[in-house]
């Protein structure tokens, strides 16, 4: 079958968006939703939530404008930067709800004016961005998953405007939402991979592939050496994230609980102290039932909670100098918990799969509600730093609930399985049926949206833990995107019946088989 012609009076988005009834009334009754919604949530959850002791490291960041601290200093600087305008955690949280709420929208108006899909498609989209109570509770609370998100929305779309209708404004705003992002989340290390893989492969002038893959190493990379500097001038080690070697230290007693005591190998000299620490911590704590903490596969209990290896290691190896703070202590120990942890995962590849890839690969499938599935941390205080960054008269926040319980958020893990076995199943399907022979446009974004996918899944079972918050952006694309491959085979669907019956030979959506999703075009629908 030969591919439809893109049209060459293609209409400008901003013309998509504003000058179009339809989708200008849309807009409208988006914005009325969201500040109605906004109104009523911010009516039973007053005053912001926080996640103890996460939140308030971004505030100490904002508050002493620190260049490295535990987690990346993006939202920090946020935060800091928001503060010249308010210090109301109300007009903050509507900040982040609006941030989130737009990104959004731009994404869905993007697979809109790209793809086309069907009128059912284009309304579950609309209601799953505008209409998510995930994206109220992750605005309502201080941290950078919310901030993230939007970035990861808007740095998507644009990637998706790159290879269908790229100029170098185009390109030079992706790599600066890019760099915002990679400030912002340790996640966002897959994302320069993205991107350089997406200039490189799309048929771009060799000056703009030049100027986008520049762009983006430059200021990453600038980012990178940055923060390696400051933690060279800190620890004395070059090291771009301590978090990622506690990270794989984490990761690798979850793997060494589970190896039996008569088959534990030796380990060289220098690990013998903390392995000695560790097998008679693990030794002494088999009965779960007195140890509920030791039941969990897969988290990250080990490399925060005090009196667990990790940190009792690590206090031990400055126990006689009391002139270093906490943090400097963390970051001094990256390397060689790094060092540790590969070496621990390498030397029990089979245990590694078993008792950390594989629970962590069901977490990602379903991830857990986790921090947001409770208000506060089910506290009812917050410590002075909080109260005195939002200028609250006292300690105490509240919600208009009984309790602290957000169970509204409770069917995201049945939904996020569902969407990617979905995902899963269409993409199968898409390649089977060789979808790429006539919709070429459309198997662009499809490759786009699946190469994130698998990478997102590898990098959340492999080097970190998987959780909602965490997911809110993959799970927002694996919907879309598992429902334009739905409407993409119901259209093959009603293609191949309409000529097995020899009723019609032209089908009228846009969508038909012989007129694949076009960018560049506005079709009626």
């Amino acid at each position: 079958m030969e591919l439809s012609k893109t049209l060459s009076n293609s209409i400008p988005f901003k013309n998509f968006l504003f000058k179009e009834q339809k989708h200008r009334t849309i807009l409208w009754i988006s914005l009325g939703l969201i500040v109605i919604q906004f109104s009523v949530f911010k009516y039973f959850y007053p005053y912001a939530s926080f996640i103890h002791d996460d939140s308030f490291e971004y505030l100490a960041t904002a508050n002493e404008n620190l260049d490295v601290n535990f987690y990346m200093i993006g939202y920090g600087r946020f935060l800091r930067m928001f503060s010249a305008l308010s210090n109301s955690d109300t007009i903050l949280v509507a900040f982040q709800f609006l941030g989130i709420q737009c990104s959004a929208l731009f994404f869905v108006f993007t697979i809109f004016y790209f793809y086309n899909p069907g009128k059912i498609v284009q309304i579950i989209l609309l209601f799953a961005m505008v209409l998510n109570p995930l994206f109220l509770h992750l605005a309502n609370l201080i941290s950078s998953d919310c901030l993230f998100a939007s970035l990861s929305l808007i740095w998507f779309s644009l990637l998706i405007w790159i290879i269908n209708r790229h100029s170098v404004k185009i390109i030079l705003w992706h790599a600066v939402v890019l760099f915002l992002a990679f400030t912002v989340r340790y996640n966002a290390l897959i994302y320069p991979f993205i991107s350089v893989g997406i200039l490189l492969f799309t048929k771009l002038p060799l000056g703009k592939k030049i100027v986008g893959i520049g762009a983006c190493l430059l200021l990453c990379g600038s980012f990178v050496v940055y923060t390696s500097h400051k933690y060279k001038e800190l620890t004395g080690y070059w090291q771009y994230s301590p978090f990622s070697g506690w990270q794989l230290a984490n990761n690798a007693l979850y793997v060494y609980r589970y190896v039996e005591q008569g088959n534990r190998k030796e380990v060289p000299l220098n690990f013998k102290q903390l392995d000695n620490m560790v097998r008679k911590y693990f030794d002494s704590t088999r009965d779960v039932s007195k140890y509920p903490i030791e039941g969990i596969m897969a988290s990250t209990f080990y490399m925060w909670s005090r009196g667990l290896p990790l940190m009792k290691y690590r206090d031990n190896i400055f126990k006689n100098d009391t002139s270093v703070n906490d943090f400097k202590k963390w970051a001094s120990m990256g390397p060689f918990y790094q060092e540790y942890g590969l070496y621990i995962i390498k030397k029990y590849p089979v245990h590694f799969i078993r008792y950390f890839l594989w629970p962590n690969l069901n977490r990602y499938y379903a991830p857990p509600v986790e921090f947001l599935g409770m208000y506060n941390s089910g506290k009812n205080e917050v410590p002075e730093l909080a109260k005195n960054w939002f200028r609250y008269k006292n300690l105490k926040v509240r919600t208009r609930f009984k309790d602290n319980n957000t169970w509204v958020l409770d069917l995201y893990p049945i939904l996020s399985g569902f969407f990617n076995v979905l995902m899963l199943c269409t993409i199968v399907c898409f390649t089977l049926l060789k979808g790429w022979r006539n919709n070429r446009e459309f198997t662009k974004g499809v490759l786009l949206g699946g190469c994130f996918w698998l990478l997102n899944a590898l990098f959340s079972t492999g080097a970190s833990s998987a959780a909602l918050r965490f997911q809110s952006f993959p799970i927002q694309l694996t919907i879309t995107f598992s429902l334009l491959l739905v409407d993409w085979m119901v259209q093959v669907m009603k293609t191949i019946q309409s000529q097995s019956t020899n009723t019609t030979s032209n089908y009228s959506h846009p969508n038909h088989i012989d007129e694949p999703f076009r960018g560049n075009v506005r079709l009626k629908y």
